[in-house]
């Protein structure tokens, strides 16, 4: 039964065999599964008409001789009863019975991770998200790559793939210079001790200020920067403290958002690695000179013939094209890498695309066996102006500021809720609802959108209880639990064996949306677009409440009882391992 984890694919197979049986050439066939139209089917085989059209003959009487060897095949059989619509499409609709089969199958979590885990059987994949330089506060622009990479990593592990989790931080470079001067100067030893991030951004931003007013302090910036660089003991000492202390003001967001991560390899990290770098590709051709830097160019391509990609400055620096090309080289050997995942906005698209690029030359120059390589970008959060969000004094909102305001704002609405049901809750458990519903709510504002485009940032859309939103999710899973409060002891014993096949159309349909929940994150994972997953979990509550509302669970008849509960129970098991893998938890009630 677990062969049949995506009906699709299968019926594809299937497809592709009966039109070899009934003397089609595979050469050109393509069997064109998708989705059929509800009133005719489940699945849709639509291959006939444009081998028809191809061969100049009937397309009908073409899927209809396909049709005759499909209905042939036990395994079609047993699952899905056929029929041609319109001038030659073949339909397929999952029998009741197959239904049932599936949702008994795969019960819970460990079932689902099996079936998907072949998808990514055997793969190392490091994901490159967050990376924050280190001083300073996370503004709101960091949200869409720590949660997008996040679910990206939990998708990919879900799957069955060995994911490194890599925060590249910023952590080398010029500001330290104007940090170090202002530190040394005008630290306060208890707001660093209170706060990291705040002092050392106050910190760099003083420092930075000084410099532009004053010559000599720029003059004692650079000096500070060039003992720095020199490796200077003192110097070494005091940039280790201010990453020691950077992250760990960042991992107080990360635990709240419940992100954690394998290592913090940072720029400064490869600087002793980019002599490998232009070694190997002045050695292959593959970099030249060109106005005193060292640069590569792509011929081949119409914009990086002229656009050279920067790899050592004119002045003999490094810049993050050599870091990264370290970084490319370093995650292969080291972390043994057959993919490499990059989360980070679509401005540095242009970037990535050279970077690709020079990394196939040069892999392919030094026989080595490049990872395959996804650049993950993503688009703005625009305040509802339609310009990039900001506060009100201009500055980007910091994460920590909109995490606590979402979390303030839940607390309001959950509180009104249960005030409105006379419910009672203490403050311990009403602060967690809250917390769990506000740290969602952003998530899942930003996860919902397709990633490649900006979107708009609203508290009352992201916050509101009803349409696409981590509220109405949360909602939906504690109304789904409250069922199981109320059944009786022994309800939910036997009950695969007890089970009927279903019958009414709410039910047909909440198990058929079921049964596509691994196909999604096929989709998801392919495409690593966190929507899709989204999108389908929203489908799957409002296909729940359909049915919850047409349907009553708890009957006399016994087999139509053990069906509901355990369509319910399914749908409890996906909801909560869809939510937890866009980094949700789950309430027990709201």
């Amino acid at each position: 039964m677990k062969d049949w984890f995506d009906v699709a694919k299968k019926i594809e197979s299937r497809v592709l065999l009966a039109a070899e049986s009934a003397g089609l050439d595979l050469a050109v066939f393509d069997a064109d599964v998708r989705p059929a139209d509800p009133r005719f089917g489940d699945v849709q085989a639509n291959g006939a008409l444009p081998y028809a059209k191809r061969h100049k003959t009937n397309p009908r009487q073409l899927a209809q001789s396909i049709l005759a060897k499909l209905e042939e095949d036990d395994e079609v059989k047993g699952v899905a009863t056929l029929s041609i619509a319109g001038p030659g499409f073949i339909n397929f609709t999952l029998k009741p019975t197959f239904i049932l089969e599936w949702v008994k199958t795969f019960s819970g979590e460990t079932a689902l991770r099996e079936s998907a885990g072949q998808l990514k059987a055997n793969r190392k994949v490091v994901v490159d998200f967050g990376s924050p330089n280190t001083a300073k506060q996370m503004h709101v622009g960091h949200i869409r790559s720590i949660v997008i990479g996040e679910t990206i990593c939990r998708l990919l592990e879900f799957c069955g793939a060995k994911v490194v989790r890599d925060n590249h931080i910023g952590d080398w470079g010029t500001p330290y210079g104007k940090l170090f001067y202002a530190y040394k100067r005008e630290l306060d030893q208890e707001a660093l001790e209170n706060d990291p991030l705040e002092e050392l951004e106050r910190l760099y931003k003083l420092g930075s200020s000084l410099a532009n007013e004053d010559e000599s302090v720029l003059e004692e910036s650079r000096q500070e920067l060039v003992a720095l660089q020199n490796g200077d003991s003192q110097s070494m000492a005091l940039w280790e403290r201010v990453n020691d202390l950077s992250i760990q003001g960042l991992k107080t967001i990360y635990e709240v958002l419940d992100v954690t991560y394998d290592c913090y390899l940072g720029e400064s990290f490869y600087r002793d690695k980019v002599e490998q770098v232009y070694n190997e590709l002045c050695e292959s051709g593959i970099a030249e000179e060109s106005k005193g830097a060292l640069v590569v160019f792509h011929p081949e391509h119409k914009r990086y013939s002229k656009q050279p990609f920067i790899i050592r400055k004119s002045d003999g620096a490094s810049n993050y094209a050599t870091t990264d090309l370290a970084t490319m080289l370093y995650r292969k050997e080291h972390f043994e890498a057959t993919d490499v995942i990059i989360v980070t906005d679509a401005r540095q698209k242009d970037h990535f695309e050279q970077l690709d690029l020079t990394c196939q030359k040069w892999f392919q120059a030094s026989k080595r066996d490049l990872p395959d390589f996804s650049h993950v970008m993503f688009g703005s959060i625009n305040g509802e102006d339609g310009k990039p969000i900001k506060s009100r004094s201009g500055d980007p909102i910091r994460l920590r500021e909109l995490l606590n305001e979402s979390i303030e704002r839940a607390y309001v609405i959950v509180k009104e809720k249960f005030e409105e049901r006379n419910a009672a809750i203490d403050e311990e458990e009403l602060m967690h609802i809250a917390s769990v519903v506000g740290v969602s709510a952003i998530k899942y504002a930003d996860l919902s959108q397709n990633r490649t485009s900006d979107y708009q940032f609203s508290w009352n859309k992201l916050l509101a209880f009803d349409g696409n939103t981590a509220p109405y999710l949360l909602y939906a899973a504690t109304r789904v639990q409250s069922i199981f409060r109320k059944l009786e002891a022994g309800d939910q014993n036997d009950l695969e064996s007890k089970a009927s096949p279903y019958e009414t159309a709410e039910e047909l349909a909440l198990a058929k949306k079921v049964i596509g929940f691994v196909g999604t994150l096929h989709t998801t994972v392919d495409t690593l677009k966190p929507h899709f997953l989204c999108t389908y979990l929203y489908e799957l509550a409002g296909t729940f409440s359909a049915f919850y509302a047409a349907n009553t669970v708890i009957v006399d008849d016994e087999g139509q009882k053990a069906r509901r509960i355990l369509l319910c129970k399914r749908t409890l098991e996906i909801l909560k391992t869809g939510l937890s893998l866009l980094g949700i938890p789950t309430l027990e009630r709201m």
